[in-house]
């Protein structure tokens, strides 16, 4: 009977790991090159993006799922006052501010949900904003900084750097969970848990500051059209009443809370109107 040394066995161990190793690497070598290589400049928001998909992918993406999400909230409502009222405050929005100059082909819906306080953007340009929230709303201003938020997603390409850093992110942790697997130690699940868990966190805090930027740029297309940017804070104070009790910690949530909010609103109005927001703005 021949036995195996320690010390071969060691050196099969050394090669395996080095093996695994080597292919996350790779993986992530191949994960972050691909993420470099989407960049693309943006020139409302003057800034260069990693982007995961195409401006037409994006239409195309959004036009796919908007039944869907529409389903999701009871349809589109049947109040047609209500939505031509919607469609007037966002094509203004869209044909007197920087928002207008982009190529994205904006459709504005209101869902039927009388419950869920929300609005949404798909990707290219398919924005929603649900009975509930509509319902709350006192003013047109109002609903301009709502609708001029979700724009900004659209516009900032949100949903496509989202897609990108998914996917970064999906690399790289694959790639951990690669290298740290023992098959000889089941504890070493864990350090995959851990990693899956720190990028989950990490999209987390991409989803907070989206919002801000959304947020202040809906501030700049809300002005643009004429409508007293104020009104946002407003719209914040209207969502801060309607999540007391239900939101999360904002650490664990991809919006920020509402009061962290309207202090960066209160700094983008002010930076957008440095000697006060003048008079005859629509409300």
């Amino acid at each position: 009977m021949v036995f195996r040394s320690r010390g071969s066995r060691s050196s099969g161990g050394r090669s395996f790991n080095a093996g695994r190793i080597l292919v996350a690497l790779v993986i992530a070598g191949i994960s972050l090159l691909s993420y470099c290589s989407s960049r693309s400049y943006n020139p409302v928001t003057d800034e260069t993006q990693y982007v995961g998909i195409s401006p037409d992918q994006e239409i195309a993406l959004g036009l796919q799922a908007a039944p869907e999400m529409a389903q999701q909230f009871g349809g589109l409502d049947g109040d047609q006052q209500a939505q031509a009222l919607v469609d007037k405050v966002c094509n203004r929005v869209l044909t007197e501010s920087e928002a207008g100059e982009t190529d994205w082909p904006f459709e504005c819906h209101l869902l039927a949900d009388d419950q869920t306080i929300n609005a949404l953007a798909l990707p290219g340009g398919q924005l929603f904003i649900t009975a509930a929230l509509y319902d709350q709303l006192e003013t047109e201003g109002q609903l301009a900084g709502v609708m001029a938020h979700e724009i900004a997603h659209v516009i900032a390409r949100h949903s496509s750097q989202q897609i990108a850093k998914q996917r970064l992110t999906e690399g790289l942790t694959g790639a951990a969970v690669i290298a740290t697997y023992d098959p000889d130690n089941p504890n070493s699940s864990q350090s995959a848990q851990v990693a899956l868990l720190i990028g989950q966190l990490v999209n987390m805090k991409f989803g907070r500051d989206d919002e801000l930027q959304s947020d202040r740029l809906g501030v700049q297309f809300m002005a643009e059209a004429g409508y007293d940017p104020r009104a946002m804070i407003q719209v914040m104070q209207i969502l801060a009443a309607a999540s007391e009790g239900n939101a999360p910690p904002e650490f664990f949530s991809t919006h920020p809370n509402p009061d962290n909010r309207i202090a960066r609103i209160e700094e983008a109005i002010e930076e957008f109107y440095p000697n006060g927001v003048p008079a005859g703005l629509d409300q």
